[in-house]
């Protein structure tokens, strides 16, 4: 990332509830535009300074600008974060590349995977707009929480320590912190796979089965998903920080946590499309543990809470066959071992 000499221009793409949060921390510091599809959307942030659907009626900062246009949004942007769903996000990169500017950094906001193709957001970034610094942010993040003004904290990864610490700046304010990382492998796979366990943990909820259950599938959850997400090469540490196990326990523990409500529905006996019909934005944790299964046996490691998940959302398995499954597996040396 090379020096800016004035306040860089941020371009948010994408308006939903994660993407505003970000955009509202981000106008505090910097010029800011979000682009959205709707010219609904736009017209409420630039004439009201609100985001009704996602954010409801608390303010966001006058500053922050919006548009429907993806070339007025990218035109002179020297960052650009995007905070759209995996399911689209390679094509609306694709309609914004011809108007980034060479050697803009790229940060995702995004916890999932592609289907299909099994990429991580960065990775398709990579593919899509090389020469373009690609990280991303994450952390134990509930954006209402976040437009509200409480206190939190996030881990920005990029490839480079420099570019790092540089950009982590354009996010901080005096009620969140921004740690610097260089392990984007690892902090993009902690978001997407603590959407994978937040079901698991949600399915527990919803079964009735009490605080020491859900205690124990929380705790190994953060096991497996530590073992899975290094072997697929990130840092072991980043598994115990804010992107892995932070995002966890708040993904896992918050009623505004949306994969948790999806575990929720399946634990009180839904279909899985009645489900998602009861979430009003997207679950990305039903997308991704397709990808995260498949993820787990081409690298060798037995990831039994995903196998459970998987069959439960995309098998027609019932909350009650998952927890049989995961029961019936033997416990063996609890740190050094393995499995459930």
């Amino acid at each position: 990332m090379t020096s800016i000499n004035r306040q860089p221009v941020v371009a948010v793409l994408g308006a939903g509830s994660w993407a505003t949060a970000v955009a509202s921390i981000v106008a505090r510091n910097s010029p800011t535009v979000m682009w959205a599809r709707s010219a609904e959307v736009t017209a409420e942030i630039n004439e009201r300074s609100r985001n009704g659907r996602y954010t409801g009626e608390w303010p966001l900062p006058p500053a922050l600008r919006a548009t429907s246009c993806v070339e007025e949004a990218l035109a002179a942007a020297d960052v650009v974060v995007a905070g759209i769903p995996s399911k689209v996000f390679r094509d609306v990169l694709g309609d914004a590349a011809a108007f980034v500017r060479p050697g803009v950094p790229i940060i995702s906001l995004v916890k999932g995977l592609e289907r299909g193709t099994d990429r991580r957001m960065t990775q398709i970034v990579s593919e899509m707009l090389p020469g373009h610094p690609a990280g991303v942010l994450a952390g134990p993040n509930i954006a209402q929480e976040i437009v509200e003004g409480y206190a939190a904290a996030a881990t920005l990864a990029m490839p480079e320590p420099d570019c790092a610490d540089q950009l982590a700046a354009l996010f901080r304010t005096s009620r969140y912190r921004v740690y610097s990382s260089t392990d984007v492998v690892g902090v993009e796979l902690c978001g997407a796979l603590k959407n994978v366990y937040a079901i698991a943990a949600g399915m527990a909820d919803g079964a009735g089965a009490g605080y020491n259950t859900k205690a124990m599938v929380i705790t190994r959850s953060l096991r497996e998903m530590a073992s899975l997400g290094s072997a697929l090469g990130g840092e072991l540490a980043t598994f115990s920080g804010l992107a892995g196990n932070g995002d966890l326990i708040v993904t896992c523990t918050s009623p505004r946590s949306r994969n948790r409500r999806l575990g929720e529905a399946l634990g009180r006996g839904m279909t899985i499309e009645d489900a998602l019909a009861t979430l009003t934005q997207v679950a990305e944790g039903a997308g991704a543990v397709g990808v995260v299964k498949r993820l787990a046996e081409r690298v060798g490691v037995d990831a039994p809470l995903v196998r459970e998940v998987d069959a439960v959302v995309n098998h027609g398995a019932t909350v009650a066959d998952a927890y049989r499954g995961l029961l019936r597996e033997i416990p063996g040396h609890e740190t050094r071992g393995s499995g459930w």
